[in-house]
């Protein structure tokens, strides 16, 4: 069985809906964007959002996708680094009832945190203290943690660290895994565009993007961004929301419907389609169902709040793959 490694940034997230956007503004923050903040900041956010009803959850993007993983049977492990304190045990034993294999540095400074504010339409904005996890280097990693898996999956939001991917990328291609990208957010794209697009060209096989992304990364509308991306790597996805996914392989396109869902929260919502496509690649599918479980996985993570959906609805999702094979088979 194919075995994924994730990499990326080992975050807490402190989840809150808001009422209305004006605080957005108030602090700065871009609607939908991830704006990088310094733990001074982070403290001033946190005193001033004192009073408002907040869930706390291991996070961070490529987590989330590992984590899905792990839900639906696949063999995992993370390479994150945390703080020595409360939130970077949350995180490490969150890794450890998955039964994901921890590969976990100890930094100087606190956990990071992902300061997640909820509007009412669904959409997320961060801001995050990395703490920690930008002290995640590349004298980490060993080639040895590379040998046991199959695929490496990235998040865009570690692109800030570029010697760090480098050297992800470079020992996944000389032990031959399959890499995928997820690219985070468009002004993540936006401030490294020329070092996105060499790692793509020259290493990536998988690129998952939402249409800003996509956009961000091409300059182009949906449909022309896949054929782009597609010209760069083996597999492109492009996230169009409520409309579903398109998808193209060589001169080959396919196209996911988005499932009915009640949105309530955003987070997670790329990550866990990025769990549900990776999930068929594993199991050989066809990149049609692959972006179909894709679709089922962020489908139902946008009706909860965060990124972690209870293990009813991990049932339910389970369920639905082992009767869909059935069907086919």
């Amino acid at each position: 069985m194919n075995k994924i490694l994730g990499i990326g940034n080992a975050l807490v997230d402190i989840l809150m809906q808001i009422g209305n956007d004006k605080i957005l503004q108030e602090l700065k923050l871009p609607k939908g964007s991830m704006q990088l903040i310094d733990q001074t900041t982070a403290i001033e956010i946190e005193k001033f959002t004192n009073k408002f009803s907040k869930e706390i959850a291991a996070g961070g993007s490529a987590a989330n996708t590992i984590n899905g993983l792990a839900k639906l049977g696949v063999e995992c492990g993370y390479i994150g680094k945390i703080g020595n304190d409360l939130f970077g045990k949350l995180f490490s034993e969150n890794l450890k009832a998955n039964n994901i294999e921890a590969h976990l540095y100890t930094g100087t400074v606190d956990t990071g945190r992902a300061n997640t504010f909820i509007s009412r339409d669904g959409e997320r904005t961060f801001g995050t203290f990395l703490g920690s996890a930008v002290e995640l280097g590349a004298d980490d990693l060993s080639d040895e943690i590379f040998n046991q898996y199959q695929f490496l999956h990235i998040e865009g939001y570690l692109v800030f660290n570029h010697d760090l991917i480098e050297r992800a990328l470079s020992i996944a291609k000389s032990k031959n895994l399959k890499i995928s990208l997820d690219m985070a957010s468009f002004n993540v794209v936006e401030a490294n565009l020329d070092f996105l697009r060499e790692a793509v060209k020259n290493y990536v096989d998988v690129v998952f993007a939402n249409e800003e992304e996509a956009k961000a990364f091409t300059g182009k509308e949906p449909e022309a961004a896949l054929d782009e991306i597609a010209e760069m790597s083996e597999i492109a996805v492009v996230k169009v929301g409520e409309h579903g996914s398109l998808i193209k392989s060589g001169d080959k396109k396919y196209f996911a419907n988005a499932i009915s869902a009640s949105c309530i929260d955003t987070t997670g919502a790329g990550d866990l389609y990025a769990a549900g496509f990776l999930y068929g690649l594993t199991e050989n599918l066809p990149l049609d169902q692959c972006g179909q479980i894709g679709s089922v996985l962020g489908g139902n993570v946008i009706e909860v709040i965060g990124a972690t959906m209870n293990d009813d609805r991990w049932d339910n999702i389970r369920s639905g793959l082992m009767q869909a094979k059935k069907t086919s088979g």
